[in-house]
Parts: C-alpha cells; structure tokens; sequence
C-alpha cells in the first residue's frame, strides 16, 4: 500500500514540489499548434503557473508569465507586434525572453532590453503541438518520438481536459485488465470488424472479453516501463500485446493502427485537479485518411471538453449494457476512461487502494517515478533526458498486438522481434 506521503510525492506538481521539479526537467505539452495564430496570444496554465504563448515576428513560439510585470495587467489581452507582445495598459513591450524592450532617442544604440520582466520558458513545436521547457539550465532534445517525426499527413493530435490529476490517467493507460471490462464492447462494432491481428480470426474486443485475467508481465528500459500481457486465444495461440509507460507523464500504447504505428497520450498538469490529455495518433506506412483522423476527435466540443462528462453522467444508457456496451458510455474509449479516472476523485487517495498481482504496471512505474524524484533533489538528471538530438538517441519504443504460440515465452518473443527490427 502507497503511503500518503508518496501519494503526496507523486500527485504535486506546483513549482517547489519534488514531483513538479521532476517533471520541468522535461518538455511538456503546451498547446496545439493549431491553437497559436501569428497575430493572437493564448493563456494557458502549466503545473499550476499562468502563462502566456505568442508567435515572434518569425512566426516562432514563444511563452512567457501572464501578467505584466509593470502593473499586472492580463496579457492575453495584449498586442502581437513583429518584436513581441505589448500591454494595453502602458504599452511595455516584451521580447520572447520576457525582456522589457526600450526604444527612443535617449536610449544608447537606440534600444535597451531591461533586466526586469516576465519569466520566460523555451518552446519548440513538433508534431503539431507547441512544447515547452520549463525547467532549469539548458533544455535537453526533445525526444524524436515517431508519433511527433511522422509526416504531418500520417498523423493526428488533439487534446482533452480532464478533470482529475494527471496520475492517476496515464495509470489508466498502463492497466491492461480494464480492456476486458470497461472498453469491452458485448457485440463488435463496425470499428471493431476493421481491427484485426495476423493469425486471428477474432478482433482485438472479442479476444480481450475472452480471457478477463491475462498474465502480465513488466520490465524496465530506458524510457521508462515495458508492459508484456498476453490472453490465451485457444488453440496453440495467446494474444500478447505490449504497451509502455514513457517518462515522466506519458504513455504508448495499441491503437487504431497497431502495427504500423501507435497511440500515445500525454497527461500535462493544469493544477493538480486538472489536466490536459493529448491525444496522438500515428501511421509509418500511409496518410491517415478522414476517418481516422477524426476518430481521436470524437465527441469533443470546439473547447476539447468531452461532450459526455461528468454533469451529465457521461451520457451513461443502461439499456445499451444490455446489448452494445459493458459501460453503457458509447464506443468512444475517451469518455469511459474519463468516468474511470474522474470518479476516482480529483486527486485519488492511493492510501485506500486494496491492489492485486494484476496492478504490477501502476507498481512498477510509481516506483519509478519516485525515483526519478530523488535523483533530481540530489541534483541530478532523471531518467530518459536526452541530450543528443540524433535518431541514433531515439526510445526504442515497441507497441505490439499479435497472436504467437502459446507455449512461447512473451519476453523472447519481444526480444527476438527487436532484433529483427534493428537496423543492419
């Protein structure tokens, strides 16, 4: 059982708070691209800080404090200008580094860049998304995560509020038991019938619903976890999939392209009561066409909020449990997992849990994370901080369905499938 102090650990993520240091030592989330125009800024808020992003007179990214430093006045409400970012209030101008500009005649060189400002993060943007560092010294590469180097045509992100801690939602992705319960639908659906698996006869749903208590298996890696599960299929088969839980607040995982790629979701703090997901979804082998595409989309209003929420009790129809869904929540899997985790309350107290042998996942990557926590209040790097940009430096992300013989060992397998993935 987790003690309240590690819950504690795990779940704050302010700026001081161990786990909030740990996870600044990272690139995070800050919006979608799609969300910055050249000529309006965003208010967002990160771990508990309230920011504001702009695109400079290049068009690049830039993300500093919200409120100015003069008077506080709301920046959200300033002028996009070629250098900056202005306050309507009295017109101080900041740079991209939150430096107040001066301009004039009296100025030496004709402009100064004060040392008083905004606090200031560096951004980058791939994969459609605007990410940000907001840790200290000098920011590590971004990960070259195939979900955020594919073709811009081969993949899709969007974002969803959720309103619960980011903790107990990226636990959710690493949990393989829930597959046969709350996703499980009683009948395939049309998305069902198209999902299939070399050697099966049946889909993804009907083999998860068949075997409710899949043997699980985790090891560790450079990234983070590796979670090995397999379902007896009958016969002389067993259905092994393999999913990943990635440093310090994502995972990796089998979705509507297994196979030739992968979905991944990244919880990023708001607060501690909220947080936004960002959804990714990804092909290595071909443009995704609309459907696809729009399947990450589904159900969400213009604001990312989910159209079956919390207030309206997810839209739950138990007639439906009958018949087409065990959780009588639709066929989209956002809002059950919304339900699941929501309803654990906005910050679930770990203290009360009563965990099995099937909870090794959630064991194993706490554990983890309180490690990382550590390394970084001793004044060192955590785990999975890259500091050379190259795809030779690349995670070695493996997310796998497939049917292999059921005598052979998960391990081996996985093994000898990386071998014969390994370049030369």
């Amino acid at each position: 059982m987790i003690t309240q102090e590690e819950n504690t650990l795990l779940t704050q993520t302010g700026r001081g708070t161990p786990c909030g240091e740990l996870m600044r030592r990272y690139w995070q989330p800050a919006a979608l691209s799609e969300e910055l125009p050249l000529d309006k800024p965003l208010a967002v808020q990160l771990f508990g800080e309230e920011l504001i992003l702009f695109r400079d007179g290049e068009g690049r990214a830039a993300l500093i404090g919200r409120y100015c430093a003069h008077q506080g006045v709301d920046m959200s409400y300033g002028r996009v200008e070629k250098d900056g970012i202005r306050c309507m209030y009295h017109g101080w101008l900041f740079d991209a580094c939150g430096k107040v500009i001066v301009r004039g005649e009296w100025v030496e060189g004709g402009e100064k860049r004060m040392e008083v400002g905004q606090p200031a993060y560096p951004c980058v943007e791939a994969g459609g998304v605007v990410f940000a560092y907001l840790g200290p010294g000098n920011p590590p590469s971004l990960p070259p995560y195939e979900f955020l180097t594919a073709p811009a045509e081969n993949r899709a992100v969007t974002k969803i509020l959720v309103n619960c801690n980011y903790l107990q939602a990226n636990e959710g992705n690493i949990d393989p038991v829930h597959l046969s319960f709350l996703h499980r639908n009683l009948q395939d659906s049309e998305r069902d019938q198209k999902r299939s698996i070399p050697g099966a006869s049946v889909s993804p749903n009907t083999l998860a619903g068949k075997d409710q208590t899949p043997a699980i298996e985790v090891e560790l890696a450079d990234f983070g976890l590796r979670i090995l599960t397999t379902r007896m299929a009958g016969g002389d088969k067993q259905y092994l999939r393999v999913t990943n839980f990635i440093y310090p607040n994502l995972a990796a995982f089998n979705g509507a392209t297994t196979g030739e790629g992968y979905s991944a979701h990244w919880h990023v703090p708001i607060d501690d009561q909220t947080h936004w997901k960002y959804a990714f979804l990804f092909s290595r082998e071909r443009p995704l066409g609309d459907e696809l595409r729009n399947r990450i989309r589904l159900e969400l209003d213009d604001d990312h909020r989910l159209k079956r929420n919390r207030d309206n009790r997810y839209q739950q129809d138990r007639e439906t449990m009958a018949t087409q869904t065990f959780s009588g929540m639709g066929f989209n899997f956002q809002a059950q997992d919304a339900f699941a985790t929501e309803s654990q309350g906005t910050v679930q107290d770990r203290t009360q849990e009563h965990l099995v042998s099937s909870d090794k996942p959630l064991v194993a990557a706490r554990k983890l994370l309180l490690k990382a926590i550590q390394e970084v209040s001793e004044g060192r790097d955590p785990p999975h901080i890259l500091r050379e940009p190259s795809a030779a430096h690349a995670p070695k992300i493996l997310v796998i369905a497939e049917m292999i013989p059921a005598g052979a060992s998960p391990r081996d397998y996985v093994r000898s499938l990386e071998k014969r993935r390994s370049p030369g």
